[in-house]
């Protein structure tokens, strides 16, 4: 998505607000590393002025990935300073503005952009990059008795019940701005970043257990309801456009087993460690805390009871 943004606004920004210390300075807060002087060719000491700093600076943050990440920085110090100095960019309107013409929505709550839903809907939000490491929500589904179900049940009709569960699963998923990482037939993972993105995993889990409870009941056509595990655990996550390596992730193989291991037959697990940053109001749907081979941990379940 980056080849749709036009340079010369955070150009014009950088050069007209602040000085190159500073141009570079925050370069390197988001680009690990960079080098003005090795992107740029310029001998190493050479007194780069600010009109070719801000040019190179702003290219290589498109052209390397970075360049949303760029601007949310600045849209932070232009708020909130940098240790202790106060800045005020510039045009910094225009540059948000042109990073919205390029496809992405800015959520003014978290200061964080991503990408335009309606228009594309990719694994890494259309911003991270092999390596990143962010601090997510992973929400794991998993089908309760999925082999009896299959061998119980014509093909067509499983299509049709397990379509249906996906469509459930990816509507609560986007809804809260997360992606759905793997989809495997009886399990699922969907993953969160933005905003509050522990309780977006959380109340994804809600409604995927109850939209499925609501199925059962009137449209099932099974000859046994469709029982579901869910669990959710967060932390920091390092991304991969690669699948197997992401499951691999420490926060994801957690999930799995509060899943596994604790879940029962229509019910959301939660780690012990995401329920403490949550509001009571969340937390007193779901039982108190519960300990299973020292795992911590609390669960939301659903009544199979007539509707």
């Amino acid at each position: 998505m980056s080849t749709g943004f036009s340079a010369r606004f955070c150009r014009k920004c950088l050069e007209s607000s602040i000085n190159v210390v500073d141009m570079i300075r925050f370069a390197q807060i988001v680009y690990p590393n960079y080098d003005v002087y090795k992107k740029s060719g310029f001998p190493r000491g050479y007194p780069v002025n600010k009109k070719d700093a801000a040019y190179q600076i702003v290219v290589d943050m498109i052209q390397d990935g970075y360049y949303v990440d760029f601007v949310e920085l600045l849209i932070d110090v232009d708020s909130n300073g940098f240790m202790g100095s106060h800045y005020a960019f510039r045009g910094l309107d225009d540059v948000i503005n042109d990073v919205i013409q390029a496809g992405y929505n800015y959520d003014e709550t978290t200061g964080q952009f991503f990408e335009d839903q309606s228009q594309v809907i990719s694994r890494n939000w259309g911003r991270l990059l092999e390596g990143d490491e962010r601090q997510m929500a992973v929400m794991r589904m998993d089908i309760a008795g999925n082999s009896i179900l299959v061998r119980e049940n014509p093909k067509p009709l499983i299509d049709t019940a397990y379509g249906f569960l996906q469509k459930i699963i990816l509507k609560a998923v986007h809804s809260r701005i997360g992606r759905l990482w793997s989809w495997e037939g009886d399990g699922a993972l969907g993953v969160f970043m933005l905003g509050k993105y522990s309780r977006s995993a959380i109340f994804a889990g809600i409604e995927i257990l109850n939209e499925m409870h609501i199925y059962n009941k009137t449209k099932n056509p099974l000859n046994s309801n469709i029982n579901l595990r869910l669990s959710v655990h967060s932390g920091d996550l390092v991304y991969s456009d690669d699948e197997k390596k992401c499951l691999k992730a420490d926060i994801v193989q957690k999930a799995i087993k509060l899943e596994s291991k604790v879940a029962v037959p229509n019910s959301l697990v939660i780690s012990e460690s995401l329920a403490m940053a949550q509001d009571q109001s969340l937390l007193n749907i779901f039982s108190n805390v519960k300990t299973v081979d020292s795992v911590k941990y609390r669960i939301y379940r659903v009544s199979q009871d007539k509707i």
